[in-house]
């Protein structure tokens, strides 16, 4: 490999960015956070080695990244993501011939706590969808409809905020989402479900005439896109009226969907459809939640169980 004085790790950083897009054909969201990840690798290099070539970086500046990240207390999940994109990145390299040897080879990052997955129970869901009153008009309705779709289908919140009406098919009743790696899902509805769609719609289409030329169907206040900070906030501030746990996430819908599924006799390959997992073990995760349940159940009403 011929070696170069370019220390430059913008110009080797925009091609993986490519590969990741055109080729991996990544979300932006994704693409973006290999970018952030591996700019905060440099900038610990730079500060802590000073300006090191790709082809003279090696094990230990990659070990002590890793300790940094763990003495600042960064959560194992987000450290083993952190390595995740440093690995691609240079396995990119490696491929292209711009370094010899893969200095990410044969590193491990910290086992990740073992937390279930924060789900509502089923009175806070009646609570939330069947006693709160929401406000009157389009915005009412939108709130209502934004917590039925994430809680119903269980999609992520960057698939409803990219849901359009062309991707609603009313007639076979589901929707077409567009998943992780551009992959794109049928999710049924309900014929209950459909009908607050096409109110919405109907409200919306009056409201905000012409206002976006893709109808996204879910917009602001303003009648714009929805973006993730306003999702966010919008389920937090309803899950507050129902639930005291500390997490208020729109993920926590959508762990509430697959956990109430499979509580109802629903089968891991069914849910794991619809979720669009790549893989079975990230659908497997909810089966810990009904095997503690079943726990309870038992010391409840078990003669020899423990009771409270």
């Amino acid at each position: 490999m011929a070696k170069t004085n370019d220390h430059n790790w913008n110009t080797y950083l925009e091609q993986f960015l490519k590969y990741l897009q055109y080729e991996k054909r990544c979300s932006s969201l994704t693409t973006h956070a290999y970018q952030t990840d591996i700019y905060q690798f440099y900038d610990y290099i730079q500060e802590v080695y000073g300006a090191i070539p790709f082809y003279e970086l090696k094990r230990l500046h990659l070990r002590s990244w890793l300790v940094q990240l763990m003495q600042a207390k960064r959560k194992p999940e987000t450290i083993a993501r952190k390595l995740s994109s440093l690995k691609s990145f240079f396995r990119f390299l490696n491929r292209r011939k711009l370094v010899d040897i893969n200095p990410t080879t044969g590193l491990y990052p910290p086992k990740p706590s073992k937390r279930l997955p924060t789900y509502l129970d089923k009175n806070s869901m009646e609570q939330l969808l069947e006693q709160l009153t929401f406000v009157e008009g389009i915005e009412g309705v939108r709130d209502k409809l934004v917590l039925e779709l994430l809680y119903q289908t269980g999609m992520r919140r960057s698939e409803l905020i990219h849901l359009t009406d062309e991707k609603i098919d009313k007639a076979r009743k589901n929707l077409k989402v567009l998943g992780k790696g551009n992959k794109e899902r049928m999710i049924p509805i309900s014929e209950q479900l459909l009908a607050q769609i096409e109110t919405y719609q109907a409200l919306r289409d009056h409201a905000y005439p012409h206002k976006i030329a893709i109808e996204y169907l879910l917009r602001t206040d303003k009648g714009e896109k929805l973006y993730p900070q306003f999702v966010y906030r919008l389920v937090k501030k309803y899950l507050t009226l129902v639930s005291t746990q500390e997490k208020k996430s729109p993920h926590v819908l959508r762990h509430t969907f697959a956990t109430n599924m499979l509580d109802e006799g629903a089968d891991l390959n069914t849910i794991k459809s619809i979720l669009g997992h790549s893989s079975i073990a990230s659908t497997q995760f909810y089966t810990h939640n009904s095997i503690e349940k079943l726990k309870q159940v038992y010391q409840q009403a078990h003669p020899k169980g423990e009771r409270e």
